[in-house]
């Protein structure tokens, strides 16, 4: 596992997936089987996997918390850098703070959430962490309401803060106000855009900053990774084009669940098995699958 600082040159030289975790019918992690979805993505030139909300981290027993680190440290080949995530409650990231110390993970992402949680007791949680852990931590912005602009760039200038996970929905991510104002404040070699290839051109292009997070990626990672290639190019036309690919799935991530969605298209398209997914979530419903299968097989055979 790469272990070294974050540096810009780690965020924009692999897509950042973001997969599912893989359990055995009791629960409990299966090490196999997310070995063989970490060996998948790599081949398809991944070098950088983020756990958090595929991965279902905001339902895990602090209990397992040392075991997945373990697991995730052992199964990467030695140039790929993983990402934990902790929280997205306060004492359960600070118990996790205290684990992470042990291991060698250079940087954790804190998950949001929007209750109960108001953004300068976002700022304090994110310092407090840092402090307990002595991680930088990736700030990961789902929602207009969860933390300010402005207290971001505060976090980033007090050097708390490895890199920004920028995921906030638009109709149109052309007209982005929340995000021009954060490029304004915060230097765009420390943001990535985090809502999978659909909005990654528009917000590498237009708005400067560094890489792109995916979950499709894990279907096809190479695909993925094509179209990454063709926006540090400034082929957009390539990009456009590979963009065009992912919808499908996309859309049924979109209508269905985006995390549940994903969980069932890498077991469906052969590539792991996910197994059953962690509560509070539940399985999707079996008239669903099908549709999913189509879509993720086809993503697959491109």
């Amino acid at each position: 596992m790469k272990t070294t600082p974050v540096t810009t040159a780690d965020l924009s030289r692999s897509v950042i997936a973001v997969p599912p975790l893989c359990r055995n019918a009791d629960l409990s992690l299966n090490r196999e089987e997310n070995g063989k979805l970490i060996q998948h993505m790599y081949a398809g030139g991944i070098r950088t996997l983020l756990y958090g909300g595929n991965a279902n981290l905001y339902n895990i027993a602090v209990s397992e918390y040392a075991e997945l680190l373990s697991m995730l440290r052992e199964l990467a080949p030695a140039d790929m850098w993983m990402v934990p995530s902790v929280g997205p409650m306060y004492g359960t990231a600070m118990d996790q703070a205290a684990i992470l110390k042990d291991h060698e993970f250079p940087t954790a992402m804190l998950l949001p959430t929007l209750f109960p949680s108001k953004p300068a007791g976002v700022a304090t949680a994110i310092r407090h962490f840092v402090e307990r852990s002595g991680l930088k931590a990736v700030l990961y912005i789902k929602d207009e309401g969860y933390i300010t602009p402005e207290l971001a760039a505060e976090l980033v200038n007090d050097g708390l803060i490895s890199w920004i996970k920028y995921a906030v929905v638009k109709e149109d991510p052309v007209n982005d106000a929340y995000l021009s104002k954060l490029i304004t404040l915060v230097n765009t070699d420390m943001i990535v855009s985090g809502i999978g290839e659909q909005p990654a051109i528009i917000h590498l292009r237009d708005f400067g900053i560094t890489g792109f997070t995916a979950g499709c990626v894990c279907i096809k990672p190479q695909l993925s990774t094509d179209m990454l290639h063709a926006i540090q190019a400034k082929d957009y036309a390539k990009a456009e084009e590979i963009r065009q690919i992912f919808l499908p799935l996309e859309d049924q991530r979109n209508a269905h669940s985006p995390i549940l969605v994903l969980h069932h298209a890498v077991t469906l398209a052969g590539i792991a098995n996910t197994g059953p997914v962690l509560p509070l979530l539940s399985e999707l419903p079996a008239h669903l699958l099908p549709g999913i299968e189509k879509a993720a097989k086809e993503l697959l055979a491109r």
